[in-house]
């Protein structure tokens, strides 16, 4: 018998019957099973495990001992394949890996807050980046994704959509006035977030697929948190995402402007890699994520 685990099971059956007989009725194999078992273990352990006679069979101190190792080694085997052991320790025990743009950065362990105090097991591990993640390499389980999704290695489901505001202080305007044009904003104090990728400005998206350049901007930073303090601030316009304007511009801390000449507003998505099978534990992340950013 090549299987080692199976023999060990044949074995401790036996040391807790009568005789190979019984067990073998116990294994609903053949006694001449347990009888070829128990030979394999004893001549590749170098030990008899049983004192045979005419009268039967009886475990030797060697025998003894095994027998009690044998029964916890398979019993933990058998325990880690149990159903719903597996269940509960794929659901409730282990670390979901979520990549994110930064805008995420609170409201995603917020929203999530309720779910990880339900599985106590449960380990959100958020990485921020607005760079797309290698999910490979970086062992990401689940995504918000901010624009198109064009790789079809993915699942993903729409949860909406992300607008872009070109917002400035009302100090701001009351000093240097609104921009009328996208061509004025060049003559104006401006912000700029800097692509991680390129080292250079995002450029300012407009309707009909213009772009504004930022060339000499009055702040620089590659941080959304800090270009929002900035425009709050009055050192300049800044072209700032939704989510991030809007609490601002219902305060009257900041006026959007060039309102018509806005870009039509960026799909966001929820996305997994297609990897099968998927653990219960990211399946129960990514369906409540899909949910609270719909709501």
């Amino acid at each position: 018998m090549s299987n080692r685990l199976e023999a060990l099971r044949v074995f401790f059956t036996a040391a807790d019957a009568i005789n190979f007989r019984e067990a073998a009725v116990r294994l609903s194999v053949s006694p001449q099973v347990v009888t070829r078992a128990v030979r394999e273990l004893e001549e590749e352990l170098g030990e008899p495990l049983f004192h045979r006679s005419t009268r039967g069979v009886q475990l030797t101190d060697f025998g003894r001992q095994l027998a009690e190792r044998a029964r916890v080694a398979v019993g933990g085997v058998d325990e880690l394949f149990h159903r719903i052991d597996r269940r509960a320790l794929s659901q409730h025990t282990g670390t979901v890996r979520v990549t994110a743009p930064h805008v995420y950065a609170r409201l995603i362990p917020q929203a999530l807050a309720p779910l990880l105090a339900q599985h106590p097991g449960l380990v959100l591990d958020l990485r921020l980046s607005e760079q797309h993640a290698d999910v490979v390499d970086q062992q990401i389980d689940l995504g918000v994704r901010v624009g198109p999704m064009r790789d079809a290695r993915f699942v993903a489901r729409g949860v909406g959509k992300m607008s872009l505001c070109v917002v400035g202080s009302p100090a701001l305007i009351e000093r240097v006035g609104a921009p009328r044009t996208v061509d004025a904003l060049s003559g104006l104090p401006v912000t700029a977030l800097i692509d991680h990728s390129s080292g250079r400005p995002w450029p300012w998206a407009f309707s009909k697929k213009r772009v504004f350049t930022v060339s000499s901007p009055a702040f620089v930073t590659d941080n959304i948190d800090a270009e929002c303090a900035a425009v709050l601030a009055g050192i300049g316009f800044g072209q700032l995402i939704g989510p991030l304007a809007q609490p601002w511009l219902q305060s009257g801390a900041l006026v959007e402007v060039l309102a018509a000449e806005a870009p039509e507003p960026w799909p966001i998505h929820v996305y997994r890699p297609q990897r099968a099978p998927v653990p219960a534990r990211v399946r129960l992340v990514y369906d409540e994520l899909v949910r609270v950013l719909r709501a």
